[in-house]
């Protein structure tokens, strides 16, 4: 099964959500009028679409009914594709261009960091990168056995220290092997915490110094990691840890177990943020560079 194949059953549940209930609210409408943007905006946000990102459609659709472009309820569900693929933006994909590249992996936990590195290490191998892995994660005890596994799937290399130990010490040899093996791309796990925005703040910074001192040419991308299963709390996380680090793009994981993948529109529309990429499953091929086009396109197919 191909990967479209895969996000579009993975979407399954959002679709329904959306575009099944869409198909439902036409049927019983047979004018445009407020009681149908009233029924709609609340399908909308329902399905984790955010009340903001909701205006923006309604006051869109308002306005294609005031210029003569929509007619016809039936009409509404091509405009809504359109206005939900533009709102997704183009694909930008990660900057790697020097060698080693840095890519930062930042999030809570339980949200799919530390298998988000592993399918994505594989990814780089595929297009043929040398990977390093960092477990700067040494918070919690069992971050690095889980990346070892991990690591060991995608057959890439991994850098790691005992229990406890300095995060930004682990990056130093990180460095110091990326730089000895010639790798392509060193990705760093980080403490997957939030309760205390100041530590982890300095931790990141501490981090930081280090490749910057290393690595002072280097392309980095700091990557948050979150779970599309919870929603706008997604949302809230997102705007914590911008304000703890400079994110450069997320990546949003259990598309495949949720009806709430709307949130995608959400955060982008709200922080502005590239999502670079998604998961649908638990294989390590399952997680893939986000293109805009082919999420819309899965989300409004038909059978």
């Amino acid at each position: 099964m191909g990967f479209f194949e895969k996000l579009k059953n993975g979407l399954l549940k959002t679709k329904n959500a959306i575009v099944g209930k869409i198909d439902s609210l036409f049927r019983s409408f047979h004018k445009i009028d407020e009681d149908l943007f009233d029924e709609l905006e609340e399908l909308l946000i329902s399905a984790d679409l955010g009340v903001n990102c909701t205006e923006e459609i309604l006051d869109d659709l308002r306005e294609a009914v005031k210029d003569g472009r929509l007619k016809d309820p039936a009409e509404i569900k091509d405009l809504l594709y359109r206005n939900l693929r533009d709102m997704l933006g183009e694909h930008e994909p990660l900057k790697l261009n020097t060698k080693p590249s840095v890519i930062l992996v930042i999030g809570v936990n339980g949200v799919g960091k530390t298998t988000s590195i592993g399918k994505i290490a594989a990814e780089l191998k595929k297009q043929k990168k040398r990977v390093v892995v960092a477990a700067a994660d040494t918070f919690r005890a069992a971050a690095a056995e889980q990346l070892a596994v991990w690591c060991d799937r995608a057959g890439v290399d991994l850098v790691r220290q005992g229990a406890g130990a300095d995060p930004a010490s682990v990056v130093y040899d990180a460095i110091s092997a990326a730089k000895s093996r010639s790798a392509d791309v060193l990705i760093i796990d980080t403490a997957g915490r939030l309760h205390n925005k100041k530590n982890l703040m300095d931790e990141l910074a501490k981090i930081n110094r280090v490749i910057g001192r290393e690595l002072p040419d280097a392309d980095r991308e700091t990557l948050l990691v979150l779970d599309a299963t919870t929603g706008q709390n997604a949302v809230i996380q997102a705007k914590e840890f911008k304000g703890a680090a400079e994110i450069t793009g997320l990546i949003l994981t259990k598309l495949d177990g949720t009806a709430k993948g709307g949130i995608i529109f959400s955060i982008k529309q709200e922080l502005g943020i590239p999502v670079k990429f998604i998961g649908v499953g638990e294989q390590i091929e399952d997680m893939k560079p986000f293109n805009a086009e082919e999420f819309a396109g899965a989300l409004f197919s038909e059978e």
